[in-house]
């Protein structure tokens, strides 16, 4: 079986995809998962990596660009409608599923435009652009939260939950210290800002130092800070001289997340649901510039839940940070209690979920198809059958018309 999953551009829409891809390897290793995305985003450097073709098209987000970059990028899209149907036909795949994002947008609606079994994963709670577009068209719909119900065709739309890679599941704590020279006596706190990091998170957590100065010796932290904010924050650790591994990017995030104590981080849908499904305690500082106010929203969930704290972006301020971390860190009861929490809230079969909503169509795609073959054979004889019913009939008349 041959399927694509299309889109990418950040890691939220982006490892929901691998996930499924390694599902279906998982079920039938005979299978083959190529990927459709685009050379500037995300995926063309990570996708390689984990050993998927990929195939690139020319596409460009429009969403908050100014009016000429729109204007530009719409062009784009019909450069990609073209690029689309040309990889479909040379791939032939028995379903396509779109992940989200700008690059989801084309290959899904090619897919269709082809008869070609679509699907679509929608990661947050209220639907991006492309997925508002693509639910229109595709023939089911995975969701992870209960709300986007409304926002989609009812008949066709799942609560399968965001899809998680196994390993991330799976990620090995010991290997993590290894992996990231860390001390394993010490407390571990993981901040990341996303997979280009975040400016706010990263200036945050170096004026925090200077209010945890007392945990200097009992904690570590991992802090992946994107590349613009690398050399500032790693100088910053030394400054305040505390310990820990400081990196642009981290390719063994199932690692990073078996070694964290704390997590603190963005709110993203991918990343709750990477968080939830191992339970891990967070601090949630919610990107304030998403979609609706998605993120926000996302985070609440957790904090009803009493999973998680979190800061709004711009109430984000070292000492409150630092007071968080105190209070977790001394706190192993509360943080425990946040664990249990956050794992009731975690959903980690939803890929199993996803990818057998997608077999079920691809199967039933080839039943109809059978169905139609057999439909027309049986025309045929159809066919056959009137035409010797006539000659009969017509011999018949003759014969009468001999006799009289």
């Amino acid at each position: 079986m041959r399927m694509v999953i299309a889109g990418g551009g950040t890691g939220g829409h982006l490892f929901p995809g691998i996930a499924i891809a390694e599902e279906f390897k998982r079920r039938d290793a005979k299978a083959e998962v190529i990927f459709i995305g685009t050379e500037h985003g995300i995926e063309a450097k990570i996708i390689p990596r984990e050993g998927y073709p990929i195939r690139f098209l020319r596409a460009e987000g429009f969403v908050g660009a100014p009016i000429f970059r729109k204007i530009l990028s719409a062009g784009k899209m019909l450069f990609s409608l073209v690029d689309s149907y040309r990889i479909l036909r040379s791939l032939k795949p028995k379903i396509v599923i779109g992940v989200g994002g700008y690059a989801s947008i084309a290959p899904v609606m090619t897919a269709f435009m082809m008869s070609v079994p679509t699907m679509i994963v929608e990661q947050n709670s209220i639907p991006g652009l492309a997925n508002r577009i693509l639910g229109k068209f595709a023939r089911a719909i995975g969701i992870t939260y209960q709300e986007s119900m409304a926002l989609f065709p009812k008949e066709k739309t799942f609560l399968t939950g965001n899809p998680v890679r196994m390993r991330i599941v799976k990620g090995s704590r010991s290997a993590a210290y290894k992996i990231f020279s860390l001390d394993r006596d010490k407390f571990t706190i993981f901040v990341f800002g996303g997979s280009s990091g975040a400016k706010s998170i990263n200036m945050a957590m170096v004026n925090a130092f200077n209010h945890m100065l007392d945990l200097k010796e009992s904690v570590q932290f991992l802090h992946q800070t994107g590349e613009i904010d690398y050399e500032y924050v790693r100088e910053s650790y030394r400054k305040w001289g505390f310990k820990g591994t400081v990196t642009p990017f981290i390719y063994q995030m199932a690692e990073a997340y078996a070694v964290a104590d704390l997590v603190i981080s963005r709110a993203g849908a991918t990343t709750l649901a990477e968080i939830t499904a191992i339970g891990k305690s967070a601090i949630l500082i919610p990107y304030p510039y998403a979609a609706a106010h998605h993120q926000e929203f996302n985070a609440n969930k957790l904090v009803e839940m009493k999973a998680a704290r979190m800061i709004l972006d711009h109430n984000l301020r070292g000492e409150l940070l630092a007071n968080y971390i105190k209070e977790l860190y001394a706190d192993t009861g509360l943080r425990l209690e946040m664990e249990k929490h956050s794992r009731a809230v975690g959903m980690p079969d939803a890929v199993q979920r996803v990818v057998d909503i997608a077999l079920s169509l691809s199967r039933q795609e080839s039943g109809d198809k059978r169905l139609n073959i057999s439909d027309r054979r049986q025309a045929i004889k159809d066919r056959r059958q009137k035409r010797q019913d006539i000659r009969q009939k017509t011999e018949d008349r003759e014969g009468e018309n001999r006799d009289v």
